[in-house]
């Protein structure tokens, strides 16, 4: 964990440094509002369009990372992710542009945690829900539960606003969705005791 610690501080330093915004999602999210799990990579969310890759591909390289696919510029306009390694610790980073008022407002929300005596800007606990809904694959949901079992108080207001936005994004009813994972964790917590 040392490793990720460090690269994340230095992440933080070269973003602060170049006033860009950004949130850690993902892995390292879960990590701090969630159960322990394993995570290979991080993932951030930056506060910027795509059409700003050349200068993010600028602070990444003096931040030791270099491009992990061919044909960088192609990738980032079809999946508005690019894919970095760290070179010292061979650490996968995505960062994720943004464009979006809800990623606005996310990063926005964003909480800081000190690591290596530097600001880290995290997901809040609600957006990181937010995330892994809408990603929706069963590692996902799981790391829901793991964070709902963990931070049972959330702004409940908050996530029906947002979670109800996405509706029609990814055709599912993230809403519905959420309320059956924290009924999970409540029938779980109950059969506990």
């Amino acid at each position: 964990m040392p490793l990720y610690q460090a690269l994340l501080a230095k992440l933080a330093r070269a973003f602060d440094g170049a006033g860009i915004s950004y949130m850690i999602i993902g892995g390292q999210a879960v990590l701090l509002h969630g159960e322990p799990r394993l995570t290979r990579g991080i993932d951030v969310t930056l506060g910027c369009e795509a059409s700003e890759l050349h200068r993010i591909l600028l602070v990444a390289r003096a931040a030791g990372l270099d491009p992990s696919v061919a044909g960088i510029e192609d990738f980032v306009r079809r999946t508005n992710v690019l894919p970095l390694t760290d070179g010292p610790t061979a650490i996968r980073v995505d960062l994720i542009f943004s464009f979006t008022p809800y990623e606005s407002e996310a990063i926005r929300r964003s909480i800081v945690v000190t690591l290596e005596d530097t600001n880290v800007h995290f997901a809040a606990v609600e957006d990181l829900i937010i995330h892994k809904l809408v990603a929706g694959r069963p590692r996902d949901l799981e790391d829901v539960r793991g964070v709902l079992a963990r931070r049972p108080m959330v702004d409940e207001k908050y996530l029906t606003v947002w979670l109800s936005s996405f509706r029609d994004v990814v055709h599912r009813d993230l809403v519905s969705e959420y309320l059956d994972l924290k009924s999970d964790r409540s029938d779980t917590a109950g059969s506990a005791d």
